[in-house]
């Protein structure tokens, strides 16, 4: 991330707040309103009672998570497929280099409070690392993280997740888990920690995937875990067994507050500080957010589309996890209608609505998605509803319960009637030409 940064503060495209700007409320109501502007990242250089700089939306568009792939524009999922092949290299682990990094405090990070009722300073872009207790298999994955004290975060852990069911093995022989969690690590981690694979792989091998090698690491200097070398801040600690919390409310991905629940307690045994380290804010429902979450299953979609049925060329969530949008070229009607059927069994949390678009459409942009169910036939007859299944294990009266599905595709005898208007030269207009 560190050298990340340094990139774009060279070339000018990272926005930077000089003033100081205070932790509760005014660094995320920044962010937000940064994000309506642009999806540039943004550095806050001086914020209220920390030392350590704050960046945010380093993930907040698909075009800089495919730069960071190597992929084209429109290819990331079939990018991502390609380094999917690749051979896994086992990490490298390596001592700490002298004075590079130093022991610190919870206290000394940012103190961020994002939303109006959350209980709390939150850690939001953490990425907890842990090893499954009997097989030893490292798992990456975000958790939110209430900060309590200098020694004590509650950590909300999904039913779904595999830090839940690390947890549980740990708990059922009356022990604490040792975990760590990384805020800040390389970009390949990021996106590897946000990727769902078979719970007897690890999120490392396929940061070796991304990064078609090994993974730098090094050991931690309190629990028996290794973390990759280039993260700028590492919490380390213990969940404790049969001990739960009080925890939230908090301001969740969806747009809504999570209610307080009792949920799990880490305790905190040290915490290091990469050298000019820059602490990672994660505004929950950002489009940083859901670039994030998308990863969690656009490619997952993919990889299953792809490997039974013809045509398929990208799939994205927008305007959140809750709605898949698949890009085909589309060989026969009812093409769409399979497609459609194949993504909702992919995921039963979140494939709650899938779009189906032609190739000239933009997957990213939900105007030019409906634009195309629109105008491109009837209403009635290219929707697809299945009642009663359950969905997102979010809400107590069902209501992620169904599913849709919308066919945004165009007959294939009606090609030449909805041939896209073009004006020439347009993307070769840069205004500043122009307007004065």
């Amino acid at each position: 991330m560190k050298e990340l940064i340094e990139r774009w503060v060279d070339s000018g495209d990272i926005q930077i707040v000089e003033r100081e700007v205070d932790p509760r409320f005014e660094c995320a109501a920044v962010i937000a309103r940064a994000q309506r502007e642009s999806d540039r990242p943004i550095l806050f250089r001086n914020i209220k009672g920390s030392a350590l700089p704050v960046a945010s939306n380093l993930f907040g568009s698909r075009q800089r998570l495919s730069e960071y792939l190597g992929a084209g524009d429109g290819h990331f999922c079939q990018r991502w497929a390609t380094l999917m092949k690749n051979p896994v290299a086992p990490p490298t682990v390596v001592p700490e280099s002298d004075g590079e990094f130093r022991s610190a405090s919870l206290d000394e990070l940012p103190q961020l409070t994002y939303f109006e009722k959350d209980a709390a300073p939150y850690i939001t872009s953490g990425i907890f690392l842990a090893n499954q207790p009997d097989t030893g298999v490292p798992n990456l994955s975000y958790h939110r993280g209430m900060h309590i004290s200098n020694d004590e975060v509650r950590v909300r852990l999904g039913t779904s997740h595999d830090l839940n069911r690390y947890q549980a093995a740990a708990e059922a022989n009356g022990s604490a888990l040792d975990a760590a969690i990384l805020i800040g690590p390389p970009p390949e981690v990021a996106m590897a920690a946000a990727s769902p694979i078979p719970p007897d792989e690890s999120e490392l091998d396929l940061v070796s995937r991304l990064i078609g090698g090994s993974l730098k690491m090094r050991p931690c200097r309190h629990v028996a875990l290794d973390v990759p070398y280039d993260t700028e801040i590492v919490i380390e600690g213990r969940i404790l067994p049969n001990v739960r919390r009080p925890e939230g409310p908090f301001g969740e991905f969806l747009g809504y507050y999570v209610p307080q629940g009792d949920n799990h307690v880490l305790e905190v045994l040290g915490v290091t500080i990469r050298e000019s380290a820059t602490y990672h804010a994660l505004v929950c429902g950002s489009p940083e957010d859901q670039r994030l979450l998308e990863l969690a299953l656009c490619n997952r979609v993919f990889a299953h589309l792809d490997g039974t049925l013809r045509g398929i060329l990208d799939v994205s969530c927008v305007p959140n996890l809750l709605n898949t949008v698949v890009k085909i070229d589309k060989h026969y009607d009812g093409h769409a209608r399979q497609v459609i059927l194949g993504a909702f069994g992919v995921h039963h949390d979140f494939v709650k609505s899938v779009m189906v678009v032609d190739a000239d459409v933009d997957l990213n942009d939900l105007s030019d998605v409906y634009w195309a169910f629109l105008t491109r036939g009837r209403a009635d007859d290219r929707v697809i509803i299945v009642p009663d299944v359950p969905g997102f294990y979010y809400g107590e009266r069902k209501e992620h319960w169904g599913r849709i599905g919308f066919d945004c595709t165009m007959a294939m005898d009606r090609r030449a009637d909805f041939e896209r208007k073009q004006i020439p030269g347009i993307d070769d207009i840069d205004l500043r030409d122009y307007v004065v």
